[in-house]
């Protein structure tokens, strides 16, 4: 009885990991085909009935993006109060819970919000980055209800002060990188620059001409910040994490999903925002956050092996 328990919890950590993967993608779909008004200025309800009666692609794109939230939303209610009950001794469940419940309600206060009443870009902005901490959540959830940190020792790790600060500051800062990249769409600043890296073929040098070409290449200025950031990481690791395999290749797929992360949205550009590959630039960005909040936790449970011994 317990191990089917255990199955069947392990089969709900996964549904909500990727039904949350889904809500932050199908937001993105939103954004990018315009259809966050498909259902009109009417919030739960779709132009006036709960089930639409008239379907265009306006509509079945929003009213699904609705469905998928309101039905993840009760998975992950499900997913914590669970890990809850069964997995309460383990330290970072409750907080994890908390997160992924507190942040799932914000963001789609939020998106409810702009159907109602409309919102500002910079806070629109704010949406998939809110949504972005609740998927990480529930993603750390998952890890503990599938036992990550035993199987590859995650629960034995020691990190160093200097990895420890540039961990910290590499997420937070992965964090400010989100909200310019959906700033870039809030705005409508993605083709703004025609080309890449530079803008429309000017200098290096050149200064951005308005507001849209500023938020265009601000973005594409903190990304390759963060770009040589996880490249400095990723090196330290590999020098000196060798026999921590969870920090040594963790490091390394942080660095190959910015990687396709940088790659999508060079495609972008050249593509003329092809739906396909902004939403793997959506995706890609996911996973590396997600990743991000991985290797803090890993620094909680550092902290917690020092204090023991």
């Amino acid at each position: 009885m317990q191990q089917n328990q255990s199955k069947l919890l392990k089969w709900i950590a996964l549904a909500t990991t990727i039904g949350m993967l889904l809500i932050l993608l199908g937001g993105a779909l939103v954004t990018k085909t315009e259809s966050g008004l498909g259902c009109g200025r009417n919030w739960p309800d779709c132009n006036g009935s709960l089930i639409p009666k008239e379907i265009t692609t306006e509509v079945l794109i929003e009213f699904s993006h609705r469905l998928v939230t309101g039905s993840v939303s009760i998975l992950v209610l499900a997913l914590v109060i669970w890990t809850w009950r069964k997995l309460g001794s383990v330290r970072e469940v409750k907080f994890l819970g908390s997160m992924a419940i507190f942040f799932l309600i914000a963001q789609a206060l939020i998106g409810a919000a702009q159907v109602l009443w409309g919102q500002g870009d910079f806070i629109l902005a704010l949406h998939f980055g809110i949504s972005l901490i609740s998927f990480a959540s529930v993603l750390l959830l998952a890890m503990i209800v599938f036992e990550v940190d035993t199987k590859f020792d995650a629960d034995k790790v020691y990190i160093g002060k200097k990895l420890k600060w540039h961990t910290l500051g590499v997420s937070l800062y992965s964090y400010i990188v989100v909200y310019t990249g959906a700033l870039v769409r809030h705005t409508q600043s993605s083709l703004v620059c025609t080309d890449w890296p530079f803008c429309n073929n000017e200098s290096p040098f050149a200064l951005p001409n308005n507001m849209y070409e500023w938020v265009q290449m601000g973005h594409r200025f903190a990304v390759l910040l963060i770009f040589i950031w996880v490249t400095y990481i990723m090196i330290h690791a590999i020098k000196h994490y060798k026999n921590q395999r969870v920090i040594y290749k963790g490091w390394i797929i942080a660095f190959f999903i910015l990687l396709a992360q940088m790659t999508t949205g060079m495609l972008i550009i050249l593509t003329k925002l092809n739906l396909v590959v902004s939403l793997l630039h959506s995706l890609f960005i996911s996973c590396l956050f997600g990743l991000f909040c991985y290797m803090i936790l890993l620094i909680s449970r550092s902290n917690y092996n020092e204090k023991s011994n």
